[in-house]
């Protein structure tokens, strides 16, 4: 219940507070999209932490009136001030002592801002990091990180599942015992060995604006025609998933990704308004990502989030030849030749 996250600890309160936290990104492999409520998913998802794709987020906070100052790298960004606001005035009653300081937070991405990769998920994990770390001194308690998983979702929805595991599950699941709509629980022991290190590297076919915000994207399926049919699915598909990944079973991991890559684009395809976010050189990497798996019998496979820019999944035993791959056929259809290489990560670290 969500009561449970109301402070109860004492609070002694100190003039001033300092700290710097990263978190990273997380790519989902069964998707979430649709929520209702506050920031409440529609289904069930499950989520690979990437590691170098993360923001870092310093903090100062100052006895006083209460309010913030938000930078990127040092210089004032008052785009991102409503984010922010609605994000301190959701977790203020889970956080009263919010309102009895003054933030100073500044941010740093080590990726493109807003090009499909979830930059609001690491951000938001980054920035409730920061909150539960301050908690936890006024208050003499070690961090509770499904309080930070529950605050970040209040930011950022996907937030809750880069904070803590290799692989995290967020939304109640029929077959997950200790799932939950509240927060994303640590999944890391689903992992087979062959998916502990796993690669993802990110080409960048579209590093600009994203289309459509995922706001707007997820606000779409409250009235789909294919909304309560597509809810079913993810509940099926995560369970299959999740004793695909205990069984080291890349044949069905891949079955799944990857369906539920195109089914997420096939939902913004079939809304009012229709949404295309692939770029032609999405499909021409998919394509290709097809033809190299056949050839080769590598097993690797492709995600999207909600952009044009291609997640490209595999075991780390298969990097030197998926390097060629990239180096050969795929850069051409990257924006200035760019990608990123990353891989699973372990969650949020203080910096």
């Amino acid at each position: 219940m969500e009561e449970n996250f109301k402070l109860t600890d004492q609070v002694e309160l100190k003039e001033s507070l300092t700290t710097k936290w990263q978190a990273p990104s997380n790519i989902a492999l069964v998707k979430y999209w649709g929520k209702h409520g506050v920031q409440l998913p529609a289904n069930p998802s499950i989520s690979f932490t990437l590691d170098a794709c993360r923001t870092i987020t310093s903090v100062k906070a100052s006895k006083g009136t209460h309010g913030f100052s938000i930078s990127y790298d040092g210089v004032e960004k008052p785009e991102f001030a409503p984010k922010i606001k609605a994000y301190f005035e959701r977790i203020s009653s889970y956080c009263p002592w919010i309102t009895s300081y003054h933030f100073e937070i500044d941010t740093h991405n080590t990726f493109p801002h807003s090009s499909g990769i979830a930059s609001s998920a690491s951000s938001m994990a980054a920035l409730s990091a920061c909150v539960m770390d301050f908690e936890s001194e006024l208050t003499g308690t070690s961090l509770d990180y499904h309080k930070m998983s529950f605050l970040s979702r209040l930011g950022s929805g996907s937030a809750c599942r880069s904070l803590k595991g290799a692989a995290v599950l967020w939304g109640e699941h029929v077959d997950t015992d200790g799932s939950s709509n509240l927060y994303g629980i640590d999944k890391s022991d689903l992992l087979h060995p062959v998916f502990q290190d796993f690669q993802d590297t990110i080409l960048l076919v579209d590093k600009g604006e994203k289309v459509v915000s995922s706001t707007v994207g997820h606000d779409l399926m409250n009235d789909h025609a294919y909304a309560s049919a597509r809810f079913e699915q993810a509940q099926s598909n995560l369970t299959i998933l999740k004793k695909a990944l205990k069984d080291g079973d890349l044949a069905t991991f891949i079955k799944i990704t990857e369906s539920e890559a195109l089914t997420l684009h096939a939902m913004m395809m079939t809304s009012h308004p229709y949404f295309i976010l692939m770029k032609p050189n999405t499909l021409s990497i998919i394509e290709e990502i097809w033809a190299f798996r056949k050839e080769m019998q590598i097993p690797v496979c492709f995600t999207l989030d909600a952009g044009a820019n291609v997640h490209m999944l595999y075991p780390s035993e298969h990097k030197t030849a998926v390097d060629g791959l990239i180096n050969n056929k795929l850069t051409k259809y990257c924006q200035n030749s760019h990608y990123i290489c990353d891989q699973i990560g372990t969650g949020a670290k203080k910096c």
